[in-house]
């Protein structure tokens, strides 16, 4: 059941971090999905240490991991558009 969570909480913030850096007519659920699980573990790698809390994959379902979650997805559309189009939207 936790494997649905993380899934539909992943696909969540991976839409709101598409809408944000305004790559959302690019993309579809499933890189949304994509987008925001693994948008979640480099906010756990980067940015947990500096917020003092864990991520969604990491069974924290509080605001601050949804919090780091999205913006490591955010972080991670920014690296993906800095290396297509050589700037950041």
């Amino acid at each position: 059941m936790l494997f649905i969570i993380w899934i539909v909480v992943g696909g969540i913030l991976g839409w709101l971090a598409s809408m944000v850096m305004k790559t959302d007519a690019e993309q579809g659920i499933i890189l949304n999905v994509v987008v925001g699980i693994v948008g979640a573990f480099l906010g756990g790698w980067l940015l947990s240490p500096l917020f003092g809390t864990g991520t969604i994959n990491s069974d924290d379902f509080s605001v601050a991991s949804l919090l780091v979650s999205f913006l490591g997805a955010v972080i991670l559309l920014a690296i993906v558009n800095l290396l297509r189009r050589g700037r950041v939207r």
